[in-house]
């Protein structure tokens, strides 16, 4: 049968290249056309656009881009009706699959949504346009499926998170090789994971950076964000103060003692490799006041979203500061903080459920599309 898949960046690109290689178990004869990435390209198919010609953050970014978003938008459907695939799937990125979503189910088109959209962080009226336009949504966090079916009287399927998937399945550079690799010492490492876009890592290393000078028993690492080359993170330090690392982030976390992270997947990444972590986040004045006011979450992280209290501090904007950061990062290098994250860190992926969700996922798809 013939998939289309719609990611817009590296998570998603992530999370659709491992549901491709279990579509292809369930269905040896699948044909994939796409927007995606790297990952999702070497499990064959038709790359149609790159997401990173669509990293666009923020309110005010995406109002700035609009034009482009609009033209991609419309290539997208002309692309999806010359190809006439038997299922679309739709892998989280609202703003971009809503519309085409839309317009898929007027078409007749199979619709399928992988990894829902945070309507129950805001734009909760999305509803309406998710029981009108999606034939089979799949959740991927344990209140999500209450959130629907409870309260919205929608019926999903609860398939567990594709990141315990995408941990489970990668392959593991022992510390030694690791640190040869990247002319590491044995200090330990306090990875920084300061997101995927230019505006936020500009922001996010401003002041994680400046932990350096503070914390000189340990070995700093950024994490490089693989929507990003190299050049753009040298303006902000030099190779001799700071090791940049890309597409290795896992391996960085396999090995690292502590983590300052970016408000984001990467949040609950660090936890499933139990590294305990400050969560930060400082967006653009007019955008962040634009988002207290519209989104109804006690907590911005996912970490302390699934197990609804405070396991990880939040710093965020103008709490993201060297005071509130040198704060936080003592308290989980060692002690009782640090022991008290990684108990709670069991209870998470306990949560979670087990590995799977892509698997599983497929099959789903699979069956429902030679139903239909």
């Amino acid at each position: 049968m013939k998939y289309y898949l719609i990611a817009g960046e590296a998570s998603g690109d992530l999370h659709g290249a491992n549901l491709m290689k279990q579509l292809k178990e369930v269905d040896p004869a699948a044909d994939f056309r796409y927007w995606g990435g790297d990952l999702m390209e070497e499990q064959g198919g038709i790359l149609v656009n790159h997401y990173k010609t669509r990293a666009f953050m923020g309110f005010i970014e995406v109002v700035l881009n609009i034009r482009t978003a609009l033209r991609n938008i419309a290539a997208c459907k002309k692309d999806i009706a010359a190809y006439r695939p038997d299922a679309i799937i739709f892998i989280d990125y609202p703003g971009f699959n809503f519309p085409v979503m839309k317009w898929a189910k007027k078409q007749g088109f199979s619709t399928h949504f992988y990894i829902s959209p945070q309507i129950w962080a805001w734009k909760e009226n999305r509803i309406k346009a998710i029981k009108r336009d999606v034939d089979h949504m799949y959740v991927i966090l344990p209140f999500e499926k209450t959130f629907y079916e409870k309260k919205h009287d929608y019926q999903v399927h609860f398939v567990g998170h594709p990141l315990l998937d995408a941990i489970e399945n990668r392959t593991i550079l022992s510390k030694e090789t690791f640190k040869a690799q990247h002319k590491l010492d044995d200090r330990p490492i306090i990875a920084l994971l300061p997101g995927s876009r230019k505006q936020e890592i500009a922001k996010m290393l401003e002041v994680m950076l400046q932990m350096k000078d503070i914390f000189k028993d340990y070995q700093f690492v950024v994490a490089g964000a693989p929507s990003q080359d190299r050049e753009y993170y040298e303006q902000f330090f030099s190779s001799e103060e700071i090791t940049l690392i890309q597409n290795q982030t896992y391996d960085l976390l396999d090995h690292a003692h502590a983590a300052l992270v970016t408000s984001g997947t990467a949040t609950l990444e660090t936890a499933l490799f139990n590294v305990p972590q400050v969560v930060c986040y400082k967006g653009s004045f007019l955008s962040y006041q634009i988002a207290k006011r519209i989104i109804n979450l006690s907590y911005i992280s996912l970490v302390n979203l699934i197990m609804d209290r405070e396991v990880v501090k939040e710093l965020i904007q103008t709490g993201f500061n060297p005071v509130q950061l040198e704060q936080e990062l003592t308290l989980i290098l060692s002690g009782i903080r640090r022991a008290a994250i990684l108990d709670d860190y069991t209870t998470l992926r306990e949560k979670l459920g087990g590995a799977g969700a892509s698997a599983t996922t497929a099959q789903l798809i699979y069956n429902s599309t030679v139903k239909e």
